[in-house]
């Protein structure tokens, strides 16, 4: 049943995952380890940087070396003591997936795209490992730590959204409460991809909690936000937060599928505001386009990024473990932008 259910689904897009595997199958390599229901906390004598280069049209800068690289710790230089910039760089991927009301207009999209990055990054070798969870009222690990597509496919496959939205309660519940893989945060580093709005209404969480948390375990979050053109929200605030305070982005993929047709907001239609028409084949193509590229956005900068790692030179004393700020640099690069985590939490050595 559910190799027949892969098998249509692959079938329906391979056109689009013609344009998508090369990008999405160079993504992780891992071995599965223990589960940890601890806090997955890092005891920082090492911290992991990975940084996206992009220039003023937005395409990735992949040629600099490490001597291109300037790496501040509250404003003093640091020695760069690892730099890579391979796509075969070791990750390990959670997909959080929003199940709540408002993803019940796409859901059908969602749930394919969710589906094609899943059998995309973990194509069935043991090197490549990800992890499940869905959150409505409460946060749920539906599939843990593990190489298994199949597995995460036939859950997927038969959810239905409905209800609340615990999304805070979510991202902690990845830093806290699954099976890690030996070597986390640095090799593999540990990255959180979220499909949804950036709403949550259920949660016992709070946005700095989760944040802080993201940043102790090293977590580097990407959103592909729900939010359709011309129904912005202040929830999707909380996605531009996590993902720059963590070093990832926020796609939008129905953000600007519409922005160059004139009178789309003044031609109304049974599910919302949209120049063409709900339901027609050219409507269809357009959601199922946007949300793919972003997809491929996604996994595009997560397999193209540069990873630099060095030891802070600072002693980890008491009054040092506090929130210490990064700042990065790159030399005769005036036009390009930079992105990577706001800093880092030290730790003592476990007592």
């Amino acid at each position: 049943m559910l190799r027949s259910f892969v098998s249509r689904f692959r079938a329906g897009v391979t056109g689009v995952r013609t344009a998508l595997a090369a990008a999405l199958l160079a993504a992780v390599a891992m071995n599965p380890s223990a589960r940890g229901q601890a806090p997955i906390r890092v005891s920082v004598n090492e911290v992991i940087v990975p940084v996206t280069v992009t220039d003023d049209k937005g395409r990735f800068v992949s040629n600099l070396t490490k001597n291109d690289f300037h790496l501040y710790d509250e404003g003093k230089e640091q020695q760069i003591g690892f730099f890579s910039h391979e796509q075969s760089q070791p990750i390990v991927i959670g997909f959080l997936l929003d199940q709540s009301n408002g993803m019940k207009i796409h859901w059908a999209k969602y749930q394919e795209a969710a589906t094609e990055l899943i059998l995309n990054l973990l194509p069935g070798d043991k090197r490549y490992s990800g992890y499940l969870i869905t959150y409505g009222n409460e946060p749920e690990l539906v599939a843990d730590t593990s190489p298994d597509s199949e597995k995460m496919v036939q859950k997927l496959s038969k959810m239905k959204p409905g209800g609340g939205s615990a999304l805070f309660d979510a991202i902690y519940m990845a830093c806290t409460s699954r099976k890690t893989v030996q070597g986390e945060p640095y090799e593999p580093r540990r990255v959180v991809v979220i499909i949804g709005d950036g709403h949550d209404t259920s949660s016992k969480k709070t946005l700095k909690e989760v944040v802080e948390i993201a940043q102790r375990n090293l977590v580097t979050v990407y959103a592909m936000s729900t939010v359709s053109f011309g129904a912005h929200t202040d929830a999707e605030d909380n996605l531009t937060l996590l993902t720059d305070q963590t070093g990832g982005k926020v796609e939008t993929p129905l953000n600007n599928i519409y922005k160059d047709i004139s009178g789309y907001l003044s031609t109304p239609s049974d599910a919302g505001n949209y120049a063409i028409a709900v339901g027609t084949g050219g409507y269809t193509a357009e959601i199922s386009s946007a949300i793919f590229r972003s997809i491929a956005n996604l996994a595009g900068e997560i397999t193209t990024q540069y990873v630099m790692r060095y030891t802070p030179d600072v002693a980890d004393k008491g009054a040092d473990r506090q929130f210490r700020r990064i700042r990065i640099a790159v030399n005769n690069l005036p036009n390009v932008t930079l992105r990577y985590r706001a800093g880092y939490y030290p730790f003592a050595p476990p007592q």
